[in-house]
Order: structure tokens, then C-alpha cells, then sequence
């Protein structure tokens, strides 16, 4: 494994490359195909393996396809273990399962990994034609006003090589607003936007940490026309009552779209106002971590169609 010092020196050398080629990139960078083109708005769905627990990757994979998702995002653990998988497999015979099923890698998250360990993974999508690798925003919490802007300006520059590598390859870096993080708030996420490079960075917005700040339904819809399509990935996940203790399964699956209080066709209207041209990962988190949301792989399948339905119905709805 390459160490920090061989990974910052290939990337110096390669910056001066970095302008010329992002351009011809950004098609990788975007799931929207001919309907999109044709202005016709829809929902581009990518499947989060860690939905699955550790069921084996050949599972996920399948289900990908059962639920119409054209996309994967592998999940390491504790969350999943698809990503080790991946490992274990080997890209010649990962890429050729992914061909089988007509899917593409969407997404690398990796929060284990942080956002300043990301050379290996950066490396590893571009040969898989990954376009983005999720991860959380490090730096103190709490901040506001300026001393936030400057706390998201010194963490973008001290990602630049990461970011510079990534747009090299044809990746983003999405940056979630995840709780205890640097980036959380509206306004951090507002900033890392403002400040981002041209290409490389991008964010990853979940409702449900948003939620826990008090941002209701229109708030939400804001926020994601304020981001546009700076936003990588639109989680469908809202908080319910949490992921943080065991309820049971019905509590559990009220973050679930569809069964929650939140009202998501503002922030499907929005996303349609801003031409999103993201993916949307319909989500939860069980407890513990590393199980399924539901007990079989079928029960799984089911309720991630269930909420692909409700979400489908609301964007049919918009375009009424």
C-alpha cells in the first residue's frame, strides 16, 4: 500500500494534467441518461449495500437489479461488509457480475476511512469508473459565522490533493452532513459549496441529520435548491424516531420514506426545480448496525420497492 508521502508526490505531479482533463470527465460524474436529456425529471436510484448487512455481495448485486437501481454503493463495515467483499473477489470478477446485471459501481463510502486516507480508494475507483467515493467532513464542531467559513476553507485546502486526484480520475469526494462533524449545518454545507474546487468535491445530503437541527420539510426543499446539483447524492431518509437504540421494527422503519412524518414532495419538487441530476439512495440505519433493515434479504427488497413507490408517485405527481 502506498504511504501518505509516495501518494501526495504522484498527485503534485500529476496536477499540472488536473485542468485539462475534468471536462472530458464529467460524464462519468452524472447517472442521467436520454430522459434526462430530453427534460423529462426523474429519480436516479443507486442501491446502499450496507441495506443488506453483510449479506454476501452476490445478493446485493441482485437485489440492485430487483429493485431498479442501475447503480451500487458499497459499504464497508460496521454498516456492510460489500466493500471487503469486493477485496476478496477481485475487480475481474466484481466488473464481470456487474456486467452481467447491467450495473454500474456508483458509489465508495467510506467513513471508516475518513477524508484525508482516500488515496488507495480514489486509485480504486477510477479503475472502476466509480463516480463518487462518500465520506464525512473532519474538522470542530459547533462553529458558526466566520470562524466556520474559515474552518471549511482550511478543510477544503487541506483536502486539495485528494480533490485533485479525484477530478483527475474522474471522481467526486461528497462530503455528508453528518452529525459531530464539521460539516452539518445548512450553512457549512453552504460554505463547502461557495469554497469547493471546480470539480472533485461535492456533497451528500441526509434529511435525518438535518431533522435533529430542527429543518422541517421546506427548510429542506431550500437547502437542496440552494446546493443544486452540488449535492452528489440525495438520501431518502428521514429521522422518524432514530437510529440510535433498539425500538422495534415498525418504529424502526419510520425513517423510511413513506412511513415517517416528513412530507418528501417538497423536497422532490425541489430537486425536479433544480434539474438534480444525483442519486437517490432510499435509506435507513437498523440496530445494530451490520444487520439487514429487515430480517431476509426478500423482506429487504420489498420495502426499499415500497419506498422507490412512494417516492416514484411523487415525482409523478410533480410532473402534473
Amino acid at each position: 500500500m502506498e504511504t501518505r508521502r509516495q501518494f501526495f508526490q504522484k498527485t503534485l505531479c500529476r496536477a499540472s494534467a488536473v485542468a485539462l482533463l475534468p471536462h472530458s470527465l464529467q460524464a462519468l460524474a452524472s447517472p442521467s441518461g436520454e430522459s434526462a436529456a430530453k427534460g423529462d425529471f426523474q429519480l436516479n436510484y443507486m442501491l446502499a449495500s450496507c441495506m443488506y448487512g453483510e449479506l454476501d455481495l452476490q445478493t446485493v448485486l441482485d437485489a440492485a437489479v430487483q429493485t431498479g437501481a442501475g447503480w451500487v454503493d458499497l459499504w464497508p463495515r460496521v454498516h456492510g461488509s460489500q466493500r471487503e467483499q469486493l477485496d476478496e473477489w477481485g475487480l475481474e470478477k466484481f466488473e464481470a457480475a456487474l456486467k452481467e446485471r447491467g450495473l454500474r459501481l456508483g458509489c465508495l463510502t467510506r467513513y471508516d476511512l475518513g477524508p484525508f486516507r482516500l488515496g488507495s480508494e480514489i486509485e480504486l475507483a477510477g479503475r472502476l469508473r466509480c463516480p463518487l467515493i462518500v465520506t464525512g467532513g473532519k474538522g470542530p464542531v459547533g462553529l458558526t459565522g466566520q470562524e466556520l467559513k474559515s474552518a471549511v476553507r482550511d478543510f477544503i485546502d487541506k483536502l486539495k490533493p485528494y480533490t485533485d486526484a479525484a477530478a483527475e480520475s474522474g471522481v467526486t469526494i461528497s462530503i455528508e452532513n453528518h452529525g459531530n462533524n464539521l460539516i452539518h449545518t445548512p450553512d457549512s454545507l453552504l460554505w463547502l459549496k461557495e469554497l469547493a474546487p471546480e470539480n472533485g468535491l461535492g456533497c451528500a445530503l441526509a434529511p435525518y441529520h438535518l431533522e435533529t437541527l430542527g429543518l422541517g420539510a421546506e427548510a429542506l426543499a431550500q437547502l437542496i435548491k440552494d446546493l443544486g446539483n452540488f449535492n452528489r447524492i440525495f438520501y431518502a431518509w428521514q429521522y422518524g424516531k432514530g437510529c440510535m437504540k433498539k425500538l422495534s421494527k415498525e418504529e424502526e422503519l419510520l425513517q423510511m420514506p413513506g412511513r415517517g412524518d416528513l412530507d418528501f414532495s417538497p423536497l422532490v419538487k425541489a430537486m425536479r426545480d433544480v434539474g438534480f441530476d444525483g442519486w437517490t439512495e432510499l435509506f435507513m440505519h437498523p440496530v445494530p448496525r451490520g444487520i439487514p433493515i429487515l430480517p431476509t434479504a426478500e423482506a429487504t427488497t420489498g420495502e426499499i420497492l415500497r419506498s422507490k413507490a412512494y417516492m416514484d408517485q411523487l415525482v409523478t405527481t410533480q410532473k402534473g
